[in-house]
């Protein structure tokens, strides 16, 4: 079909001075400070279970509800974007954030914490309402290596949350954790309030009608259909890994305890840094061509986890690959589909990130019951099939990028 620009946009596009390399670094790093959020509890469950003196599987329930206010925050806060002012938008975020956080920290007892964390879940989209933004005041030429630039951010992010609130929660207690973490949403709220241009809403579609129209767009969008199967797929295999890494690391030959396995979040750092440089390929190329080169690397990645798991260089080198495979596919995924409707970015954006979010959720699943069933083999295994259907996807008719 053809994507036509609006006016608007057009003129948004002509201001590509407002999204300077400086600018481009800031949106970046509130990515992934604002992505941290929804991991900081995670490495601090022990010391709050002790604390409450309740149990893993109440604790558990806290936990999923961060995650399930993310996939609501998704769909009903993210979708605005194409109505509302996304700077203000964006600032809004950052500050129920913040206030969440801090009634977090000061919880008495778990129900309010519980009840925060599902709130913390659902304000914590910034990132998700930065890129739309920040795809639209980009040059097109130069929109891959900007989302590759946001993308490293926001992964960076996610991958240190946990060390850095391990770090800090050790030595001043998971309360201070939040309370710092809310302070640095307030001031991320400020800079950016300096910094970000303000943007006019694109389409005059009532709230309602924008959430009515999110199921015809999916029919309508080839591209945005086969990029979320993909993306859902991949991010259901980087889960796969990682909630069953630390059980791998407790078996013999390494015996290794949890402190181990959260270091190999940095590991992990070395393909989120690699995001945009995909995002430059995407660019200089055709995207979905991009796409095709990290399903294999993700490939890769699960054989050298079957063959090689055993030994830590070749656990660490498919750890780098798993990584670089699955942002790189989440780059080059939403290269393509920015592309698509100038008008509904963020309405693309809700569809994709709901998609790979569920993806996730279920890879975590299949995880957990590989690991009960078969092990390290059956892990392996369903990474694999999972990445083959991926390939059998791509491999159909292929589309315009």
């Amino acid at each position: 079909m053809s994507h036509s620009i609006s006016s608007s946009q057009a003129e948004a596009e002509s201001r590509v001075q407002t999204l300077s390399r400086p600018l481009v670094l800031v949106l970046a790093c509130a990515c992934g400070l604002a992505a941290a959020n929804l991991y900081y509890l995670q490495p601090l469950l022990a010391e709050i279970s002790r604390e409450f003196g309740v149990t893993a599987k109440e604790l558990g329930i806290t936990a999923t509800l961060t995650q399930f206010g993310y996939a609501l925050g998704l769909m009903f806060v993210v979708s605005l974007g194409d109505i509302r002012e996304r700077r203000g938008l964006i600032l809004t975020s950052l500050i129920a954030t913040a206030v969440a956080l801090v009634l977090a920290s000061v919880s008495p007892n778990l129900l309010m914490l519980t009840v925060m964390s599902l709130v913390i879940g659902l304000s914590a989209v910034a990132a998700q309402i930065i890129i739309p933004m920040a795809t639209t005041l980009a040059h097109p030429a130069e929109r891959g290596k900007v989302i590759g630039t946001l993308m490293t951010g926001l992964l960076c992010g996610i991958l240190l949350a946990r060390t850095v609130s391990g770090f800090i929660g050790e030595l001043f207690g998971w309360r201070a954790m939040l309370q710092i973490a809310a302070v640095m949403m307030l001031l991320l709220a400020v800079v950016l309030r300096l910094v970000l241009p303000k943007s006019q809403p694109q389409t005059k579609l009532s709230y309602l009608g924008i959430l009515r129209s999110l199921p015809g767009l999916l029919r309508e969008e080839p591209i945005l259909r086969e990029a979320s199967i993909l993306g859902a797929l991949a991010f259901a295999c980087f889960s796969i890994f990682w909630v069953t890494l630390s059980f791998f690391l407790e078996t013999p030959p390494y015996n290794y305890g949890s402190d181990v396995a959260g270091l190999f979040g940095l590991v992990g750092v070395a393909g989120a840094l690699a995001a945009s440089l995909i995002g430059r390929i995407a660019d200089k190329y055709n995207p979905r061509i991009a796409t095709g080169v990290t399903l294999l690397l993700l490939l890769l990645s699960f054989v050298l986890f079957w063959l090689l798991g055993w030994w830590m260089p070749g656990l660490i080198v498919g750890v780098i690959l798993l990584d670089l495979g699955v942002q790189g596919t989440q780059v080059s995924n939403q290269t393509r589909i920015y592309t698509l409707r100038p008008d509904a970015r963020s309405r693309i954006t809700t569809i994709y990130m709901s998609t790979y979010f569920v993806g996730g959720s279920l890879g975590s699943l299949v995880g957990g019951f590989a690991w009960e069933r078969w092990g390290w083999n059956g892990v392996c295994a369903c990474g694999i099939a999972l990445v083959t259907i991926a390939l059998a996807v791509y491999w159909r008719p292929k589309h315009a990028a």
